[in-house]
């Protein structure tokens, strides 16, 4: 006969299950973050292009109106992208200092729970 309720079961393999997802979330969000930085260095510059209106400057190169206009394309500071990766830094870092410990606790009292049962 069982020691314990399979509700208890159930509430040990779901925030088990929950601890691992956090930290799958977190391990690919900082792989991301780590790809972005070192790998792909183009891959936000799409986004920062959105981010700011583009500036017009009807004077330059001779233009007589707004529509001979020379549109000039920003270009991405460090004063964009640093609190932007600290943020996601961040983030993901919370994922796995909240779902390290939340799986490792559930999993060892079912791995205890096992061994006596």
């Amino acid at each position: 006969m069982p020691k314990y309720s399979w509700i208890r079961t159930v509430y040990l393999y779901l925030f088990a299950l929950l601890g691992l997802v956090l930290m799958v979330i977190g391990t690919v969000r900082l792989i991301n973050l780590g790809l972005k930085v070192y790998i792909f260095t183009e891959a936000e510059k799409e986004e920062y292009r959105y981010a700011f209106q583009t500036p017009v400057f009807p004077e330059e190169k001779g233009a007589t109106s707004t529509r001979e206009a020379v549109v000039s394309e920003p270009k991405i500071s460090e004063n964009f992208l640093k609190p932007r990766r600290q943020r996601e830094a961040a983030g993901a870092l919370s994922f796995l200092i909240v779902g390290l410990p939340l799986y490792l606790y559930h999993w060892m009292v079912i791995k205890k729970d096992r061994k006596q049962g």
